[in-house]
């Protein structure tokens, strides 16, 4: 009787395919999935770009308010000075309103005297009560300069205020120079010398007082305006 002969399956076959062999199985077991981010990592971004935006609004937020109050301070300083401003130049124009007359009288009698001959002088009466120069409050303008007040102010409002006290500060020069005059040449012991000294002062103010008092009246009503009060 002929033998049959059993094929031999070792170990190998029966634990699977060694390694480097593919076998059916896995020829046909799926792929691996790809890892996928996780809910908590989305979460942890949204935390950042949130903290990021809050910080953001914060920063904007302080600097915005600290530009409010800067403004407003200036706003206030602003204010302020022109309040100081419309007493100072209300203070200046009485000033020189209560003087005004009496330069443009003294200024006709000094001349007349100056005119006249010995004789005739015997029968004219100056009767001066002094030069009466007009002495201008500054101090708003002082102030305005050291704080730079000014540039918070309208600047044609600033340039109109610059005009008025320059054309103070030269009529205050010439009365200085006056009073100089006088202390030099003093009426008891040069009468014309001083009265000449003195009619040249007023030949200058009996022009320059009608013209600032104007220039007052016009800027004025602007400070009222600008104040709103």
């Amino acid at each position: 009787m002929a033998e049959v002969h059993l094929p031999h399956l070792d170990d190998d076959d029966e634990a699977g395919a060694a390694p480097g062999h593919a076998t059916a199985a896995d020829a046909t077991a799926p792929a691996a999935t790809p890892a996928v981010p996780s809910s908590s990592h989305h979460r942890g971004l949204g935390k950042l770009l949130l903290e990021v935006l809050l910080i953001g609004t914060g920063v904007f937020l302080g600097l915005a308010g600290e530009q409010w109050r800067e403004s407003a301070r200036h706003h206030e300083l602003a204010r302020d000075t022109l309040r100081r401003f419309r007493t100072e130049i209300v203070t200046n124009r009485k000033a020189v309103a209560g003087v005004k007359d009496y330069h443009a009288e003294m200024r006709v009698r000094i001349e007349t005297f100056l005119r006249a001959d010995a004789e005739a002088r015997k029968k004219l009466d100056v009767a001066m009560r002094g030069v009466q120069p007009v002495t201008f409050e500054h101090t708003a303008w002082d102030l305005a300069i050291a704080t730079e007040a000014l540039t918070y102010i309208d600047q044609d409002l600033a340039f109109e205020l610059s005009r008025i006290y320059s054309a103070q500060d030269d009529q205050s020069t010439l009365s200085r120079a006056v009073l100089q005059t006088m202390y030099l040449h003093p009426p008891s012991a040069d009468l014309d010398g001083f009265f000449r000294a003195v009619a040249l002062y007023y030949d200058d103010v009996v022009l320059s007082e009608p013209r600032i008092i104007e220039m007052y009246d016009a800027l004025l009503p602007k400070l009222e305006r600008a104040l709103g009060e």
